[in-house]
């Protein structure tokens, strides 16, 4: 059996020839004898694929007995031993997926990149970021000797389109909610625009009635999200509970939970493609659209960064007033110095 590959040296230094693809390689040394024998350990790859693989079985084995037989589902166990509270309830629903029932018994060591790709094929978006996880857990651990997926060769995650509710669409599912607490949840959602854990947290402990100010922790960043009410919103204030949780019952609900009662609201009235976080969007762009102050909705939204309010208001498109307008509004708050001498004397007098 001819070799595949042929040793050369070039400005002493050694590279190999592939017949099979033509393409050159440098072993990146001058010493014959080290260009020897990584000459022929290319070319016993190659022709005992199969030896080889156990050959470095043996060897990784030597330092790590449970190599051979770690399977992924024992990574998925591992890392759940290192998650808590919500997070372990996603990761414990995200390793149920049935796309992952091809690997799960499946050795690390054994694992090929064809192996993932059927997964990313049977799976979601969700799959994909899971798995993408799992994979880098495996390798920070050395359990992986190497990536079975390069990084830019992974299935870009695409997300379905996100778009923010209506005040039509909002108007509709307050005036059809018959449950006072659920109805009062939503309403708040549209003048706070916040997250529905952060929402359902809300206690009357969080409302500055003198300052008339809500100010809150943010449950995902621990950002704090300060907002001045308005008198439309001191109305549905009152009417909540002023002492103890704003939602008593709905704030005892998990977010699936809360997320399923509003997929019905919605499916009642024909209504699609928005969810609970829809009303953080449409919070975003409403700021925006109206010319509020980017560095006052970021503080309202509790974001830290620039560029993920620029996400949650990427679907408002701002008309731009006229400059001679702003000019005329800024000429009529600009007093002229003699008018203020005028003034300063006759108060002296």
């Amino acid at each position: 059996m001819r070799p595949r590959f042929r040793l050369f040296r070039r400005s002493d230094v050694y590279y190999v020839h592939d017949h099979v693809t033509g393409k050159q390689h440098s072993l990146f040394t001058r010493h014959r004898k080290d260009a020897l024998r990584l000459f022929a350990a290319k070319n016993e790859a190659h022709q005992q694929p199969g030896l080889n693989l156990q050959l470095a079985r043996v060897y990784m084995t030597a330092t790590d007995p449970a190599m051979a037989v770690r399977t992924w589902n024992y990574v998925m166990e591992t890392i759940m031993k290192t998650k808590h509270g919500p997070t372990l309830v996603r990761w414990d629903r995200a390793c149920k997926d049935h796309a992952f029932d091809g690997i799960r018994k499946l050795t690390l060591l054994a694992t090929r990149p064809d192996h993932f790709l059927g997964v990313l094929e049977a799976g979601t978006v969700a799959t994909n970021i899971y798995l993408r996880r799992l994979h880098n857990f495996a390798l920070d651990m050395n359990w992986l000797p190497c990536s079975l997926i390069p990084k830019r060769q992974w299935p870009k995650v695409e997300f379905k389109p996100k778009r923010a509710i209506t005040i039509e669409e909002h108007q509709a599912i307050v005036r059809n909610e018959h449950n006072p607490e659920r109805r009062a949840f939503y309403a708040l959602a549209w003048h706070l625009g916040a997250a529905q854990s952060d929402l359902a947290a809300l206690t009357a402990e969080n409302i500055d009635w003198r300052q008339r100010v809500i100010r809150f922790f943010r449950k995902k960043t621990r950002g704090v999200a300060v907002l001045r009410f308005s008198d439309e919103m001191v109305e549905l204030l009152r009417a909540l509970p002023q002492t103890g949780s704003l939602f008593p019952e709905f704030s005892q609900l998990r977010e699936a939970h809360r997320a399923t009662e509003f997929k019905r609201a919605c499916r009642r009235l024909g209504i699609s493609g928005v969810t609970l976080h829809s009303y953080r969007y449409a919070w975003a762009e409403r700021a925006k659209n109206c010319g509020y102050p980017e560095r006052f909705a970021q503080t309202a939204l509790g974001h830290n960064s620039r560029a993920v309010h620029e996400a949650y208001a990427g679907g408002a498109i701002p008309t731009c007033p006229p400059l001679d307008d702003y000019e005329r509004a800024m000429n009529n708050k600009i007093v002229p110095l003699d008018v203020v001498l005028a003034s300063n004397s006759k108060a002296q007098a």
